[in-house]
């Protein structure tokens, strides 16, 4: 939807405009991706902020809000969407946590972010791996180090 690109392209005026025309905030693409889940992926907090307030749902089955940005590493929207009652552990399709695709990314301060809400540190993926696995595997030393340190073992 129209909405769904401008809250991805962070046009704040023009979210602002289209939801006082009533768009809907809980559409979801073909691929279930709704307007906050661009904002999200893009880190555009006062979208965020925008859409929750006006009704967007910040946790749903499958991919969620707190997904693509912990995909991102955009740790203020992931503080927002906690704040806001999103599931720290929620799994992903692939079977993935929050904390397993920042720690994916190397995004310290998304997996910091996580990590303050108390993200299980134990949950396995489909293949058995944890955050601190994919971490090490994925070379991503500081990220393994702040796993460690919040009490992750091999």
């Amino acid at each position: 939807t129209i909405l769904m690109i401008a809250a991805r392209l962070g046009h704040q005026e023009l979210v602002s405009l289209l939801i006082s025309r009533k768009a809907g905030v809980g559409r979801r693409s073909p691929h279930g991706d709704t307007a906050l889940m661009m904002a999200s992926l893009k880190g555009h907090l006062g979208i965020e902020k925008l859409l929750v307030a006006n009704g967007a749902q910040v946790s749903h089955a499958g991919w969620t809000t707190l997904h693509y940005a912990a995909f991102e590493g955009r740790s203020e929207v992931i503080r927002f969407l906690l704040e806001k009652g999103a599931d720290k552990d929620g799994l992903a399709p692939n079977g993935f946590t929050p904390l397993m695709l920042a720690a994916r990314g190397g995004h310290l301060e998304a997996a910091r972010t996580l990590l303050h809400e108390d993200a299980n540190l134990a949950i396995r993926g489909p293949n058995g791996e944890t955050a601190l696995s994919i971490a090490k595997g994925r070379k991503e030393g500081e990220v393994e180090s702040l796993l460690r340190r919040a009490g992750a073992v091999d």
